[in-house]
């Protein structure tokens, strides 16, 4: 049977309260559980707020990062264009250049090495450089080096950098360091007539460019002082130096110089012009009076001057200058040098002061050969229009006949006369002469030729002719004087008919 509606209503508010019992039951210990939780949000809620501001501030990292990633982009494509540019540019390897006109480095001299890198347009480079393929310190464009020493030979390389960008490095430039030059002076002619010009070539060994040539004059003997000659303080561009109205020997020396930093060669060894001619301040005297020996015989060298300090000087055929020390090879006699028989060889021998005065020269060539022929001339010059006799004689002096002379080398007279006669010698005469005598040949001796001067019979005439016309006229003078006084003042004594014809003029002009 069906149940009323109200205890339906009962049953049902009855079953909601028994299961709405049984929910909450079930939910405590969900609600505790979520208390429990809760509570624990709670104790970490200040760590997410750190872990918050942590990760806002990596956030913020990021954001920096990216943007220096953005600039590293940008250097990157700028650095790609320009090595773009740069291989479009043709860039070659760079290049070791030596900055002077010259190939050829003495020791002393500054060097300045230049790296050249062709193609590189307006890059701004630090340059590297080593030597021996060990690095050295410059890092600009050039290298210079003082004073360069042997140790600066070697091989020399460079490199360019900037940037990221890095050339590779140059060939191998070789630089070589000679010892200082000491050039060659050589005089033309080297035996002078008197009043001639004179010319000084100097020239330096390796030839090289850029050289300014100075000019000197030696002064004084054993260790030579040098004056410069006029004109060449700075040098001269040309290697050879005129010299005019050379009366006397003299030596004379040259060095060059050149670059930026003065940089000079050695002194050249002295080169002599050499005349026989006397000057006032002494003269050399050679006896036997001849400028060819035997080297057995004995000669005799005086030096004659105003001075006590003269010392005899030699030039040898060796070319080397050298004091000559008498008693190395005889006694010295008063002012007088006695060689011993078997002496040196020959040469240029002159007298010398210690004011630097230079007496003639002599050139006095030795004949090795006992059986051989020597030539005989004058030992000092002969004057334009004298005579002069040449002769080919042996070591005994006997004259030999069927002889040939030759002047400088040019046969002269082959017609079997025994001298060589020249009547009335001139200057063109003058030079190197020799003889031959049956296969044999003398060596050669120089015959200088000095200009004529006025003999003194001559000037004696002149001054006796100007004294005659001297006298003439004081005498006419006299004349003209005394004939003025005799009219004037003085009466000439009257003969007997001029005092009666006086008289009688007397009596007819007395009235009666």
């Amino acid at each position: 049977m069906a149940l009323p509606m109200s205890v339906l209503k009962i049953e049902l508010e009855k079953n909601r309260v028994a299961t709405l019992a049984e929910i909450n039951a079930s939910l405590a210990p969900i609600n505790s559980t979520l208390e429990v939780v809760r509570n624990k949000l709670d104790a970490y809620e200040p760590w997410m707020m750190e872990m918050e501001t942590c990760l806002l501030n990596q956030s913020n990292r990021l954001d920096h990062i990216k943007k220096q990633v953005g600039t590293l982009e940008k250097v990157k494509e700028e650095l790609l264009a320009k090595v773009e540019d740069l291989e479009n540019s043709s860039l070659s390897e760079p290049k070791v250049i030596l900055k002077a006109d010259w190939s050829q480095i003495f020791r002393g001299e500054t060097v300045t090495l230049s790296c050249q890198i062709q193609g590189g347009g307006g890059t701004q480079w630090t340059y590297e450089w080593r030597q021996n393929w060990s690095n050295i310190p410059p890092t600009s464009s050039e290298y210079r080096i003082d004073k360069v020493k042997d140790d600066h030979s070697g091989d020399y390389s460079c490199q360019g950098r900037s940037g990221f960008l890095l050339t590779q490095w140059s060939d191998a430039f070789r630089l070589s360091v000679s010892r200082k030059p000491q050039p060659v002076l050589s005089v033309s002619p080297s035996w002078l007539s008197p009043g001639a010009s004179v010319t000084l070539s100097c020239e330096v060994k390796p030839p090289s460019a850029g050289w300014r040539f100075f000019w000197y004059k030696a002064k004084k003997y054993g260790s030579y002082s040098y004056e410069l000659l006029p004109g060449s303080s700075n040098g001269t561009q040309q290697n050879s130096y005129i010299i005019h109205g050379q009366k006397h020997t003299a030596g004379y020396v040259c060095r060059a110089g050149r670059g930026e930093s003065a940089f000079y060669s050695d002194y050249s060894e002295p080169s002599f012009v050499w005349s026989a001619a006397f000057p006032p301040a002494a003269s050399l005297r050679v006896n036997p009076d001849r400028v060819q020996l035997f080297r057995s015989e004995s000669v005799s060298l005086s030096c004659e001057g105003n001075s006590t300090e003269w010392r005899v000087k030699r030039f040898p055929e060796t070319g080397h200058l050298s004091d000559f020390n008498c008693s190395t090879w005889g006694t010295m006699t008063g002012s007088s040098c006695i060689i011993k028989p078997f002496w040196s060889d020959g040469g240029v021998f002159w007298c010398e002061s210690g004011s630097g005065e230079f007496s003639n020269a002599v050139n006095i060539t030795v004949q090795d050969k006992d059986d051989g022929i020597i030539l005989q001339s004058p030992v000092h010059p002969v004057t334009e229009g004298d005579p002069v006799t040449l002769s080919c004689r042996t070591k005994q002096q006997k004259l030999l006949s069927d002889v040939s002379f030759y002047h400088n080398n040019k046969l002269l007279q082959n017609d079997g006369r025994e001298e060589l006669k020249i009547s009335a010698v001139s200057k063109s005469d003058e030079g190197f002469y020799s003889c031959e005598h049956s296969g044999q040949k003398s060596p050669q001796s120089w015959m200088s030729v000095q200009a004529a001067e006025f003999r003194p019979v001559i000037s004696l005439f002149l001054v006796m002719l100007i004294v005659g016309v001297v006298l003439i006229i004081v005498l006419i003078l006299l004349w003209r004087y005394r004939e003025s006084k005799d009219f004037c003042c003085i009466r000439t004594p009257k003969t007997v008919r001029e005092q009666q014809s006086e008289l009688h003029h007397k009596s007819w002009s007395q009235p009666d």
